[in-house]
């Protein structure tokens, strides 16, 4: 079987996500278990989504709308652009890779920065094209040097912004200097999966920008702040012509049932997006806070998860914080070795999150 395999798929590694809470669970024989690594929502979901959840059990054997009718309807509404540039897909990572399989031949370049989101990487390898990762500048994209990086074999730029991991964003500002010297010829891609917990007005307008920038395509995900992640429904704007394009690609019933009504009912309760919103403010704060009475340096996120220096082995920290019931990402798995990414929790976790920090600390300087 191994002569069937194309040689791009044999140089992927396997994504690896965060430990689920039941595996962790077994690994240590403990009952409770608080996951603060995928940066989930810690509020879950509007009661207004249950709702619509709850009514839709009669209709699990039935074909979701292949079109997203109603959910891009919607979407055209909330952003005031034209429905026709809006397409949706199971997530944003699966629409990183439809975004690969549109655009990208063997040999073609794809820049992105060097620590970011690895779909990027990955999917730019599946077509046979080569990456192109530009060093981080104060652990921040380093968006000038992306741009210097463009050839005439470049494809597509992806801009995470906030970026994954480091939580750090650039100004509309520091943009506006570069985006002139980006070919129309190139994709820019720019995922805002974070972009609802963003508090800074210097924040790009990316609709704005798009209006001058036919190449922009615009990256959004329902997982995060709207706390669907496990519906699988992630969203883009773009330009009428490419979308088209893009839709041949997106399987017809990627968005399926349950997310297409979750997500419709998601974007109209504001109200709700304002709660999970305002609280992720105030427990970033308390974190910040905390890190600095540690003696920790942090970055400076505007996200809902934080990437915090724990000067030394992050192994070991994720390791004695596992065996306490509580999941974090290490930074070796994401190239910032001696650093974790903690997701925001609900103020109890984050609190117990900080005594046990302490303790991992001390028994790692101490073992």
């Amino acid at each position: 079987m191994e002569n069937l395999i194309r040689k791009e798929v044999k140089s992927l590694s396997p994504y690896v996500a965060g430990k689920p809470i039941d595996e962790v669970k077994r690994e240590y024989g403990i009952e409770r278990v608080v996951k603060l690594a995928s940066n989930e929502n810690p509020y879950g979901c509007s009661q207004a989504v249950k709702r619509v959840i709850n009514e839709l059990v009669d209709e699990t054997s039935l074909y979701p709308d292949a079109a997203s009718h109603d959910l891009k309807e919607e979407i055209a509404k909330t952003f005031n652009v034209d429905k026709d540039m809006v397409f949706c897909g199971a997530g944003s990572d699966s629409l990183i890779k439809d975004i690969c399989l549109t655009i990208l031949n063997e040999g073609d370049e794809s820049i992105m920065g060097e620590i970011t989101f690895p779909r990027y990487e990955s999917n730019t390898l599946l077509m046979g094209a080569k990456p192109i990762k530009i060093p981080m500048k104060d652990n921040k994209l380093d968006i000038q040097g992306m741009v210097d990086a463009i050839t005439d074999k470049t494809k597509v730029i992806w801009f995470c912004n906030p970026n994954n991991p480091t939580g750090t964003i650039f100004t509309e500002e520091e943009f506006l200097t570069l985006i002139d010297r980006i070919p129309r010829s190139v994709l820019i891609v720019m995922d805002e999966a974070y972009e609802e917990f963003v508090q800074s007005d210097k924040f790009p307008n990316t609709l704005e920008l798009m209006k001058a920038h036919n190449n922009i395509i615009l990256l959004k995900t329902f997982s995060k702040a709207y706390g669907l992640a496990s519906l699988r429904i992630g969203y883009g704007i773009g330009e009428i012509n490419f979308v088209q394009y893009l839709n041949r690609v997106i399987n017809a019933f990627d968005s399926n049932l349950y997310g297409q009504k979750a997500a419709t009912e998601a974007l109209k309760d504001k109200e709700f997006l304002k709660y999970v919103i305002d609280n992720n403010e105030i427990q970033r704060e308390y974190l910040k806070r905390e890190f600095k009475k540690l003696g920790l340096k942090y970055l400076d996120t505007h996200a809902n998860f934080i990437m915090v220096n724990v000067n030394g082995d992050d192994k070991k920290i994720h390791e004695y914080l596992l065996s306490k019931g509580f999941i974090i990402r290490p930074g070796f798995l994401l190239g910032m070795p001696g650093w974790i990414r903690v997701s925001i929790g609900l103020e109890g976790d984050n609190r117990e999150f900080i005594e046990l920090l302490e303790e991992a600390i001390e028994y790692r300087n101490n073992n």
